[in-house]
């Protein structure tokens, strides 16, 4: 095994020694391919959704573009809940572009980072590769950053800057749409016509600002729905844009099924409307699909 140079800088010692506090346990899962198995990982940078973009964009301070310059391979022992097959290595690296963030970063960051060990037992060299990184800063620490999750750092392209720029710009905008923290209630109210009907599913948000969902059938017609950001349910609401962080905020956040105690209906025909005017909702929707991120 390859030892940590005895002359590392100050910068490296600090940062291993926060690696070993349990605020940097969770680098752990930081990796910068697939945790399915090192030989046959995929670059999480070709497999990333719209949803895994913005999941790590919500989830970071800073969205850095940055090009490695040295990388040093931490000793197993100072390397807490390293998975087999991978190896800890602290990056020194060149700030080119910090795309999202409100704390100035400097020229230079330091960072830990797993990746996993090629045939020949090693990890490869990723001098001169330009990432794109989704940290925080380390308190006390100028210069450190600490990645924010599994596959925090991606191979950077082009295309996948021009993917990222939306959803940092839509995150930061002056009037976002609220986190989608669950159902409140919904109530299913038939028509004066023979299969005409009105659902209407109230959702609870973090900021506890108004969101709501309306689903209309009328007769001879295809079911519409749509979404009121605010206190006016409008009739009219059309439902989000696919791969937009409205889309996001509900596809990602709603069960699969409506909760039968936020089901205000008390006849059986009425909470089956509102139970099938909701399935229709998550079915438009469409999946949160994820391929390198959890869900929160």
């Amino acid at each position: 095994m390859t030892r940590v140079n005895t002359n590392l800088t100050h910068s490296f010692k600090a940062l291993v020694a926060l690696c070993v506090s349990a605020a940097m346990l969770p680098l752990t899962s930081g990796s910068v391919y697939a945790q399915a198995g090192p030989a046959q990982a995929a670059n999480p940078a070709d497999l990333a959704t719209f949803s895994d973009l913005t999941t790590l964009a919500e989830n970071s301070d800073l969205v850095i573009r940055a090009e490695i310059r040295r990388q040093t391979r931490v000793e197993a022992e100072r390397a807490p809940g390293l998975a087999p097959g991978f190896a800890r290595l602290y990056i020194e690296a060149r700030t080119q572009a910090l795309l999202s963030g409100s704390t100035a970063v400097g020229e230079s960051l330091v960072y830990l980072v797993d990746v996993p060990l090629n045939e020949r037992g090693k990890p490869d060299k990723l001098k001169d590769r330009v990432m794109l990184l989704f940290a925080d800063a380390v308190p006390g620490q100028r210069g450190s950053i600490q990645l924010t999750g599994k596959h925090a750092q991606l191979d950077y392209s082009p295309a996948l800057e021009a993917r990222i720029r939306p959803i940092l710009t839509a995150l930061v905008s002056r009037d976002p749409p609220p986190v989608i923290t669950g159902i409140r209630d919904a109530l299913a109210v038939p028509g004066t016509l023979t299969g005409e009907s009105e659902t209407q599913i109230f959702l609870e948000t973090q900021d506890r600002s108004p969101v709501s969902l309306t689903v209309l059938r009328r007769p001879g017609q295809r079911p519409v729905w749509g979404v009121s950001w605010g206190e006016i349910i409008d009739s009219a609401a059309r439902p989000p844009a696919r791969d937009t962080l409205r889309w996001y905020r509900l596809a990602c956040a709603l069960p699969g099924a409506l909760p039968s105690g936020a089901n205000l209906a008390r006849d059986p025909a009425g909470r089956r409307l509102a139970a099938t005017d909701y399935a229709f909702v998550i079915e438009q929707l469409g999946p949160c699909a994820r391929a390198i991120t959890e869900t929160p």
